[in-house]
């Protein structure tokens, strides 16, 4: 008796058909558990944000058909699958491409007909070979693969496959985060003892580090373990979201008080390891510390010497840029104390100078992940760029001759610049103009309850500033004093409300100025605007500013973030270093608007740069600005303050990030145009793709699922137009015509003579519903049941005047031919 499968036809099924019915049975078949080990279309990227004016998509995420794991989140093979219309490997060099990503040595493809396997390894006989059905490798034949290509023993094993934390709430790490995790795992049970993972900002170092420490922890590899920072809200952070789980085994290597207060008035307390005495307790095994409260210059302040130097089995030192790997660096004595322990080095910033380098102590990076692969696939915000400049820092300001200060002082007679401004020389109309600047934006992007954190030269800079926008905003400073906060070394208020900053669930502050506390590690997820008041020389210090933006926050609808630059910092993305670029760059004029427009044209090609860019004197000197700057005689020199002597804007300029990462100055119509030349080659091309399509429809989700709706543009054109007209228009300069246009064509051409009274009536109706709505989808006998159809009859009552529902269909489809005729 023939069962069904023998009398199906395999090349009428679906993908998913094949999935179900060919390749699970043949995995299952192979041994491997369908619960714990085989997982089907797994998302692993979010989708890219694509952001153009105001309106936000993303892109399609990349989905992966199959990928099997030894153990949850522990990779081995992946497959792509394919219906049986295409041939056995046809899916392989994109499940090749998906593998390198996810870092998975094994990659098969099937039609449901058999198997390629393709061995990333280069461990077998051939690269790739062809399998049957009944031939599927087994889990225990592919972990032994995978063994031998990484070199385990029987040890080294135990330790890479321990288990995952996994609180039962679903979450689970991303794919990134996963391979961050397991090369790490790797390198240490194969013995490396100095191990370097580069991880932007925002991509969740710190949930990494607890993975790896609670998988060699409950491995029993790693005992004692000690986790170093530098900020205090970093360790508080840490001990009460991503390392919550270790519980009663954690303490803190402080004898401050542990209680953090949140915004909702809830109080957490914190276990700390330090009593009154400075007697450190013992007996705790995961130990967090700032390096600050366990060094310093004098011996009574080295508290790490109450450990023995073989007391700790693993360091992590997050953000290791900031000082630890330089050779004379008070931190560096801690490593050193520690020298025997497994240290793991988290940044998002290798560095590399004359004095200072991370990979000269920790060896190169085990794994690296940049933000410019978070912003592409959608786990971090993109961001646009305001370039303003001023009159005096483009220029230069020189002193009339006799011209005092504040104090009644000669002004010295030279140039001052921007690298003088608030620095050595402070010039108030400069301060208060920015302070107008920032309000401006945050008033004409109709939210000024945007997070914002402005970069200062200094503390006393970050005081002027924070006065100047308490005075530009007082109506809503008057609601609440805490609307802008200055948050600073020397400033315990400002600093006593930094949880509330970071905290989503927080309204206040709002506007918060600052020097450097804020430039690293703080995890401001909220955070949507960041204005640069002063240079920033380093790389380092710049990329972990804009780190600063760069979280996704989709409860509160936060996809992207905005940079407002004063001081030509952002002159670092020209620079090969830096590895995201922005979406857009906009330099406003002196009249226009602080928010960048949707839409700025291309300047001539002759007018490549901007009126007023800054010079080349006027470069950024490499270093953080030095804010007491001493003569001769060995004291800091005051600031001179000078009033009265005004500030205006010079200019401004849009720009978009392509696809390869070169910022291009252009319109949102020639962005258009360029992508809609990408996907269809030509004016014909595109014509047979539209007139093959049965559901325009299609064509349309295609181009939205790849960041190009045509709203925006339509929009902007002002016209009734079909997408086909905008298309045939905006990529091929053809000349358009309106909907009604296309509707009364038909009309002329008379196309319904040999329709019946009632088939003809809802026709007309039809071509009038296209007419004044633009629906492509006529053929969907669901628009029968909507007005005017329903005073014309029943929906099967006017289906039936066209004999049957396919004799609907094709007559519609039919004066759809006819709509696009005269240009097809």
């Amino acid at each position: 008796m023939r069962g069904p499968l023998d009398t199906m036809d395999k090349k009428a099924l679906s993908e998913r058909d094949i999935c179900t019915k060919f390749i699970t049975p043949a995995l299952r078949n192979a041994g491997w558990d369908e619960l714990l080990q085989i997982r089907e279309e797994v998302s692993f990227t979010k989708g890219r944000i694509i952001v153009r004016g105001k309106l936000v998509s993303r892109g399609q995420a990349k989905r992966a058909d199959y990928i099997l794991y030894i153990k949850p989140n522990i990779p081995l093979a992946l497959i792509e699958a394919k219906d049986n219309s295409h041939s056995v490997g046809d899916g392989m060099q994109q499940g090749l491409e998906y593998a390198a990503t996810l870092d998975i040595p094994f990659v098969f493809s099937s039609n449901g007909d058999g198997f390629v396997f393709h061995d990333r390894t280069g461990k077998s006989a051939s690269l790739e070979t062809s399998l049957g059905l009944d031939a599927f490798p087994s889990p225990v034949d592919l972990w032994a693969r995978y063994r031998t290509w990484k070199g385990l023993d029987a040890e080294a094993e135990k330790i890479v496959l321990q288990d995952y934390y996994d609180d039962g709430s679903g979450k689970a790490p991303r794919y990134y985060q996963v391979n961050a995790v397991n090369a790490a795992m790797e390198a240490i049970a194969k013995g490396q003892n100095r191990i370097l993972l580069v991880m932007a900002t925002g991509t969740g170092k710190t949930y990494t580090a607890f993975q790896i420490i609670w998988r060699l922890w409950k491995a029993g590899r790693k005992k004692r373990i000690l986790f170093l920072a530098d900020r205090n809200v970093l360790i508080d952070q840490t001990m009460v979201n991503d390392f919550r789980p270790f519980g009663g085994v954690m303490a803190k290597l402080s004898a401050r008080s542990g209680t953090i207060e949140k915004a909702d008035g809830t109080r957490t307390e914190l276990t700390t390891a330090i009593d009154t005495e400075r007697q450190v307790n013992k007996s705790y095994e995961i130990y967090l510390g700032l390096y600050q409260a366990i060094t310093g210059p004098e011996e009574r302040q080295k508290l790490f010497r109450e450990f023995s130097p073989g007391f700790f089995d693993l360091i992590v030192i997050d953000e290791c840029h900031r000082g630890s790997a330089a050779e004379d660096a008070a931190w560096r004595e801690i490593l050193d104390h520690f020298s025997a322990a497994t240290q793991i080095g988290l940044t998002a910033t290798p560095k590399e100078t004359k004095y200072v380098s991370n990979i000269a102590y920790f060896g190169d990076p085990v794994f690296s992940y940049s933000l410019k692969q978070g912003i592409r696939d959608g786990f971090l915000a993109p961001y646009k760029v305001v370039k303003v400049h001023i009159d005096r820092d483009v220029g230069g300001y020189r002193p009339e001759k006799g011209q005092v200060d504040r104090d009644g002082e000669e002004v010295e007679d030279r140039i001052y610049n921007v690298k003088d401004f608030d620095r050595t020389l402070v010039l108030d109309d400069r301060t208060k103009l920015v302070a107008q600047k920032i309000t401006a934006f945050l008033k004409e992007t109709g939210d000024r309850f945007q997070k914002t954190i402005v970069f200062c030269v200094d503390q006393e800079h970050a005081a002027r500033m924070r006065q100047a926008l308490i005075n530009e905003n007082a109506d809503l400073v008057a609601e609440n004093h805490r609307y802008v906060m200055r948050i600073t070394g020397n400033d315990k208020e400002g600093q006593e409300q930094l949880g509330n900053f970071i905290d989503p669930e927080a309204k206040y502050p709002v506007l918060v100025t600052t020097s450097r506390l804020l430039s690293t590690g703080v995890d401001a997820q909220t955070c949507r605007l960041i204005v640069l008041d002063r240079e920033v020389g380093s790389m380092t210090e710049f990329k972990q500013i804009v780190g600063r933006g760069t979280r996704v926050h989709e409860d509160t609808k936060k996809f992207y973030f905005s940079v407002i630059d004063f001081r030509g910092a952002t002159s670092h993305f020209a620079d090969p270093d830096f590895d995201g670029e922005p979406v857009q760059i906009y330099e406003p004029g002196p009249d226009d608007t602080v928010a960048p427009p949707d839409d700025v044209p291309p300047p001539n090609d002759s007018d490549d740069a901007s009126p007023g860019e800054p010079s080349d004197g006027e470069t950024i000197v490499d270093g953080p600005p030095d804010i007491t700057i001493p003569p001769g005689d060995g004291e800091p020199r005051k600031k001179i303050y000078v009033d009265g002597v005004g500030a205006t804007i010079v200019a401004e300029r849009v720009e978009y990030l392509d696809e390869n990462g070169k910022l291009v100055t252009e319109s949102l119509r020639d962005f258009t145009k360029a992508a809609l030349r990408k996907r269809f080659a030509s004016l014909d091309d595109f014509l047979k793709r539209w007139k093959a399509a049965e559901r325009k429809q299609a064509i349309l989700d295609e181009l939205a699922a790849e960041g190009l709706p045509l709203d925006p543009i339509a929009d902007e054109l002002g016209k009734d137009l079909d997408p086909f007209d905008l298309i045939c228009h905006v990529a091929f300069d053809r000349k358009p015509l309106t909907r009604r246009e296309r509707a009364d064509n038909v009309k002329k051409r008379d196309v319904f003579t040999r329709y019946g009274g009632q088939a003809r009536a809802v026709l007309d109706a039809l071509l009038a519903k296209y007419a004044d709505e633009g629906v492509l989808n006529l053929d969907d006998a669901n628009v029968l049941k909507i007005t005017p159809f329903t005073a014309m009859g029943t929906p099967v009552q006017l289906i039936r005047a066209f004999g049957d529902r396919q004799g609907f269909e094709q007559a519609v489809r039919e004066m759809q031919t006819a709509l696009y005729q005269e240009s097809a």
